[in-house]
């Protein structure tokens, strides 16, 4: 069952990532925004997308306002694209792993350089 939810999850990763890459034509989606993980439930009635975003903070803002505006628009593109008795809801947040891992490589960087 365990293998089964990491396909599921990686189907819909990818999926969403077309989606946000080529599927919403909100003019707030001005950053580049990059699926980096989905855990759905095992009943499939949920999804939590993380969605990292490079740019200002008023950038992810407006994006994250644009993802969540198009939820019922991902959500239909992804039923068409994934066979599955049930396609999830989708809860979508921000991952700001990547910007705290670049700001310690920064922080470890000045201290080398001292």
């Amino acid at each position: 069952m365990k293998n089964r939810m990491i396909r599921i999850n990686d189907e819909i990763m990818k999926e969403l990532s077309e989606i946000l890459r080529d599927g919403i034509k909100d003019p707030r989606m001005t950053a580049m925004a990059s699926v980096v993980r989905v855990e759905t439930t095992q009943d499939l009635k949920f999804a939590k997308a993380y969605i990292s975003v490079m740019g200002t903070d008023e950038d992810k803002e407006k994006t994250m306002a644009a993802i969540e505006n198009a939820k019922g628009h991902i959500r239909t593109t992804i039923a068409r694209a994934i066979d599955l008795r049930q396609t999830p809801e989708f809860t979508f947040v921000l991952d700001e792993s990547l910007d705290h891992g670049a700001r310690i490589d920064q922080i470890l960087g000045d201290i080398s350089k001292e």
